[in-house]
C-alpha cells in the first residue's frame, strides 16, 4: 500500500515526541513506516519539507477554524488568548517550540499575523503599530516556548553552585523569588510578559 502524506507527518510527530527534533530523522521515520529511506522523497525532498509539514500540523491543532474578535470583545483579550493557544499547540510536542519556530513560509502562521493584524486595525490601531504588537508577541511566544522545552541536564545542575549564583546575581534572584513567592507560575510569566506587549 502506497504511503499518504498525512500517514508520514503522523508517524514523524510520534517519532518527535519520542526522540525530539534532533531524532527526527527520514532513516528513522523510515524504518518506523517499514519502508526504505527513498519512499519517503516522493512527499519530502529533505528533513527541512518534513518539518515544515509537522509545524503546520502542530498549528492546525490550535487554528483550524481561526475567526476574528466577536462583537465588542477587546483586541487586546482577543489577542491575548490567541497567543495563549500557539502556546498550547508548541507544548504539546516535544520541541514543538523548535519545530514552529523553525518553519518557513507557514501559511498557518501566515494566516494568523493577517488576522490579527486585521483585528488589530480594524480596532482602530496603526498598521504600523498592528504589525509590531503581532510580530513582538509571535516572537516573544516562540522564545518562551522554546525556553520552556530547554531543560537542564543533570550534570549543568551539579556544576551549578546555586549559593555562589545567588551571591554573584543578588537583583536577578531576588526578582525570580519575589515573582513566584506570589502564587505565581509559569503561565502567569507567560501572560504576564505577553500584556506587557500588547498593552
Amino acid at each position: 500500500m502506497a504511503l499518504k502524506k498525512q500517514q508520514i507527518i503522523t508517524e514523524a510527530l510520534e517519532l518527535l515526541n519520542k526522540s525530539g527534533l534532533e531524532g527526527v530523522t527520514l532513516r528513522k521515520l523510515a524504518s518506523r513506516l517499514n519502508v526504505q529511506a527513498p519512499a519517503l522523497y516522493w512527499h519530502f525532498k529533505n528533513k527541512h519539507a518534513l518539518v515544515n509539514e509537522m509545524a503546520e500540523a502542530i498549528l492546525q491543532m490550535e487554528f483550524h477554524d481561526l475567526k476574528e474578535p466577536e462583537n465588542e470583545e477587546p483586541w487586546q483579550d482577543w489577542l491575548l488568548n490567541i497567543f495563549n493557544h500557539l502556546r498550547k499547540a508548541m507544548l504539546a510536542y516535544t520541541d514543538g517550540g523548535r519545530v514552529v519556530a523553525g518553519a518557513h513560509l507557514s501559511l498557518t502562521m501566515a494566516n494568523l499575523s493577517e488576522t490579527a493584524m486585521k483585528s488589530l486595525v480594524n480596532a482602530g490601531v496603526e498598521l504600523h503599530q498592528s504589525r509590531l504588537i503581532v510580530l513582538t508577541a509571535t516572537r516573544f511566544t516562540f522564545g518562551h516556548v522554546i525556553e520552556e522545552q530547554t531543560r537542564i541536564t543533570e550534570q549543568e545542575m551539579q556544576e551549578l553552585h546555586m549559593e555562589s549564583f545567588n551571591q554573584e546575581y543578588p537583583t536577578l534572584t531576588a526578582g525570580i523569588e519575589e515573582y513566584f513567592s506570589a502564587g505565581k507560575t509559569v503561565d502567569d510569566l507567560f501572560n504576564d510578559g505577553l500584556q506587557m506587549i500588547i498593552g
